[in-house]
Formats: C-alpha cells, sequence, structure tokens
C-alpha cells in the first residue's frame, strides 16, 4: 500500500495517533504529526511511497507536535523530535513541512554510517549515475530538478549514498527542495509540477518542495554505478564552461562534502577513492540552468556513444 492509497482523512487520523511509516529508498521512518496543516502536504508530496505495515521495524522515528496553543496560529510553534527527543529548537508552525524534511536528512547524516554519504545530488541515466557535490548556493538543487524533468531518474538532490563494498549509489528519490528564484526557474520548465506550499522566511528564504516523478519512486530499489562527478557553481552572467578536473581535486572537493567521510576511517577512504577512480570528474560553472542541462545530456550521450563504439570493437 502507497501513501495515496489511504484517503486524506484516514492518512491524517494514523497520522495524528500512531504514526504512519513511510519507506523511502533504504530507510523507513515512522512519522507522527500532531499538525492538522501538515497532513496534506505530506499526503500529496508523498503519494507514490510505499506505507510500512504496523509493528515493524523502523530506521528513525519523527514526531512533530504543537506547542504555544494558546498564541494566535501566526506565533504558533512546534517541536521536532527526531528517535524521541528533540534535536532543534521550536519552529513556527508555518515551516513544518520544511522542518520535516530538514530533520529527515539529519536522521540520515547522525546514523546511516553503513554508507559513505556524500552531500550531493545524484540522477542518473541509463543505469549510469551523476553526482553533483557542493555546498549551499552551488545550486546543485535545481540543477538536479532541471535534470529530472529533462528525463535523468532522481536518486536524491541532497544526499549521494555510497556502498562502501559494491560502490554503488543508493536511491532516495524525496522531495526535491528548492529556495528563492529556483523556484519559479523550475515551474516554469516544468509548468505541471507538483508542489508543496512554499514556507517564506525561514533561515534559507522561500523554500518549496516538488514532488519527484512516481517512476522514480517506484524504482526505489534500483542502484546506479557512478559514471560522472560534476562539481556545480551557479555564477551570474558567466558563460558556460564545463571542464576536466584532476583526480586529485576531485577527491579533495568530494571529500569536503562529505558528511561521515572521516567517521568511516579507512573503509570511507577506500570507498571515495574507488569512486573516484571509476568516475569522469569536471567542474561546471553556469548562469543558465537550461544550458548547464544541455551540456550534461551531451556529455552522457558522448558516454553513451563511446559505448556503443566499443561494443561494435569487439
Amino acid at each position: 500500500m502507497n501513501v495515496g492509497d489511504l484517503s486524506l482523512e484516514r492518512f491524517a487520523a494514523e497520522l495524528a495517533d500512531q504514526g504512519v511509516a513511510i519507506r523511502w529508498g533504504p530507510f523507513t521512518s515512522r512519522i507522527v504529526s500532531r499538525l492538522p496543516e501538515l497532513a496534506a502536504p505530506i499526503h500529496l508530496l508523498y503519494a507514490d511511497f510505499p506505507i510500512e505495515p504496523p509493528g515493524g521495524i523502523c530506521d528513525f522515528h519523527v514526531c512533530l507536535r504543537p506547542r504555544s496553543l494558546r498564541l494566535p496560529w501566526s506565533q504558533r510553534r512546534f517541536e521536532l523530535l527526531l528517535d524521541h527527543g528533540p534535536t532543534f529548537q521550536p519552529f513556527a508552525r508555518k515551516f513544518a513541512l520544511a522542518a520535516l524534511e530538514w530533520g529527515l536528512n539529519s536522521c540520515v547524516y547522525g546514523s546511516a554510517h553503513r554508507f559513505l554519504i556524500v552531500h550531493a545530488a545524484v540522477v542518473e541515466r541509463d543505469g549510469r549515475a551523476l553526482l553533483l557535490p557542493g555546498r549551499p548556493g552551488a545550486g546543485k538543487s535545481t540543477l538536479c530538478a532541471a535534470l529530472v524533468i529533462a528525463g535523468w531518474r532522481l536518486l536524491s538532490d541532497e544526499l549521494a549514498l555510497i556502498d562502501p563494498q559494491e560502490g554503488q549509489i543508493r536511491a532516495l528519490a524525496r522531495p526535491i527542495s528548492l529556495k528563492n528564484d529556483a523556484i519559479e526557474i523550475i515551474r516554469g520548465l516544468a509548468p505541471d509540477a507538483v508542489f508543496g506550499p512554499p514556507a517564506v522566511d525561514t533561515h534559507k528564504g522561500t523554500v518549496a518542495h516538488m514532488k519527484p516523478p512516481s517512476p522514480n519512486v517506484r524504482r526505489a530499489e534500483d542502484s546506479a554505478v557512478p559514471q560522472w562527478i560534476v562539481m556545480p557553481r551557479f555564477v551570474a552572467d558567466e558563460a558556460l564552461q564545463l571542464n576536466a578536473v584532476s583526480k586529485a581535486n576531485a577527491f579533495w572537493g568530494v571529500a569536503d562534502n562529505s558528511i561521515n567521510y572521516e567517521i568511516l576511517g579507512e573503509i570511507g577512504f577506500t570507498a571515495l577513492v574507488r569512486l573516484i577512480d571509476r568516475c569522469r570528474c569536471y567542474t561546471l560553472t553556469h548562469a543558465e540552468v537550461v544550458d548547464a542541462v544541455a551540456a550534461l545530456d551531451r556529455l552522457s550521450r558522448q558516454a553513451e556513444a563511446s559505448k556503443e563504439r566499443h561494443a561494435a570493437a569487439v
């Protein structure tokens, strides 16, 4: 059963009672929300995600509960509890959806150390994954959303989960978080895209989440082989540049964006070396996301043409 198979009324009731265990990629989170305004956005954005039956084991427990009920609604706040303990300071109620997504990311950052975790957007085409590592503001989520609209499969807009043993990247395919001007840029590229309600005046500005394509969610068990690492940088009024970068520079660029590289020690080092060895590495400077998507599409087509030439030669 998927989230969307439940009526909104039933989903809201279960969410407020014992919670709903939603599976996303390799994780299952039991989400309990006593904020009535949050049920509809979760029901919308997670409609295609499977629900685990009651009584099962969950990786994470997330609870959102109201505070300050005597205040006017606009001044009310809520607590976000991860695994039964408070993790953040109370949030304003209008930030509920954004805070839930931040909380789920925090769960992975803090405990999913069976993977090498890199702060990167990841998309896939023809079984080959493209990693877009970068600090906040690099434009990776915007570029990720545009690539998904162009037909690439979403693995994650935020977290690259690399299996240290097999070297493959696991899929998450949760809603894509977009900020400020990026929201309207992506709406312009995909007028039919489904968005949750925007959270205005967060510490990141305005945040809105785009629903992942249904086929991407259904393929959450399909891993991908890393093929490219592209370190993006948005620079206004700058001509597009896609330049090859040395393996050494790529190693430090990815290590600098890894969440648990140092925690994993030798395992993390070995996994990162293998990742860099098997990937073609680039930097990408762009001012227009459409131009960046076209450049990465060409990169993909060149790899496919090279594969076909090699097969013909054999």
